[in-house]
């Protein structure tokens, strides 16, 4: 039975759309799409192929850069059969279990991802205030474990969330205004009870993103205040020029974030295309500049080494 149809109990599949009224450039907006994940996939692979091969390379802030390399890998692969399969052959129906399962790897990518920006705020903290202790602090033992904490952070706190989704009866046209997974806008679907799902929903947020871009945001209010305190001007811009494709990394990821929030708090009366063409920059692009910046980046040091 089709989604639409099936209006009484949980539908057998949701019917997804890439950007409503744009239906005749569907296919030339795939061309771009494709374009930006190839772009992203093979710039990602290069990262872990130079850092892989080139022992000079093997510090902690090549490690960060690595898992999150992984991370952005991860996102653009479970995203791209469903944007280019509704963009390029208007393949719309997914079925809950295959909708859920991408609930789950999507926001864990995400989630990682946010932590692998928190540690390598760490990493360029540590880096500038205790310069002489820094290979004594971040071993790759420590390192490791880091991460393995954030990783299983992200599956932990995602986990139920999908259980919890699944079980509710759908009452409504299971039609969905996003190519992936938007929790929001499942539950809106949903004519069962979601404040529990909804809470939760609250709790993972403030204990995934919103703990991390704090945590981020204090760390380079410190970082800040170190280089100010450094005497020499030349040296102040040199030192903060280091970390300027972090600094970008962490707007591309947060800046539609942030932009999502406000609009579904804030900006209800606003354009439908808006928060829809923001969920695509949040997912596209992220793994596409932090593919150009720092497969450049790594490319030049591989070639000094």
């Amino acid at each position: 039975m089709s989604a639409v149809n099936d209006t009484n109990f949980n539908s057998a599949v949701f019917l997804l759309t890439g950007i409503p009224g744009q239906e005749d450039v569907h296919l030339w907006i795939s061309v771009l799409f494709c374009l930006m994940y190839v772009i992203s996939i093979l710039g990602n692979s290069l990262i872990l192929f130079i850092i892989k091969t080139d022992p000079t390379v093997h510090e902690p802030m090549y490690v960060f850069l690595s898992m999150l390399a992984i991370t952005d890998l991860g996102l653009s692969i479970l995203t791209i059969l469903s944007t280019l399969g509704i963009f390029l052959f208007n393949s719309r129906e997914i079925s809950l279990d295959a909708y859920f399962a991408q609930l789950f790897f999507i926001h864990s990518f995400s989630f990682t991802e946010s932590s692998v920006l928190l540690l390598m705020a760490f990493d360029c903290f540590v880096a500038i205030s205790n310069t002489l202790r820094y290979a004594s602090i971040l071993t790759l033992s420590r390192i490791a474990k880091m991460q393995l904490v954030f990783v299983l952070r992200g599956v932990a706190v995602i986990f139920p969330l999908p259980f919890l989704l699944k079980h509710y009866q759908y009452c409504r046209i299971s039609v969905l205004s996003h190519c992936y997974y938007i929790n929001q806008e499942v539950m809106k679907m949903a004519c069962s009870d979601i404040t529990v799902s909804s809470i939760y929903g609250l709790f993972v947020t403030i204990s995934t993103v919103r703990l991390d871009s704090m945590l981020i945001l204090l760390s380079y209010v410190m970082i800040l205040k170190t280089v100010l305190s450094i005497a020499f001007h030349a040296e102040r811009l040199r030192v903060l020029s280091t970390y300027v494709s972090h600094l970008c990394a962490i707007l591309l990821f947060y800046t539609p974030v942030l932009g999502l929030s406000v609009i579904h708090r804030f900006m209800k009366n606003s354009s439908p295309l808006l928060p829809i063409l923001i969920s695509y920059v949040y997912l596209v692009f992220p793994p596409l500049m932090n593919s150009v910046v720092y497969s450049v980046k790594s490319k030049n040091t591989f070639v000094r080494g």
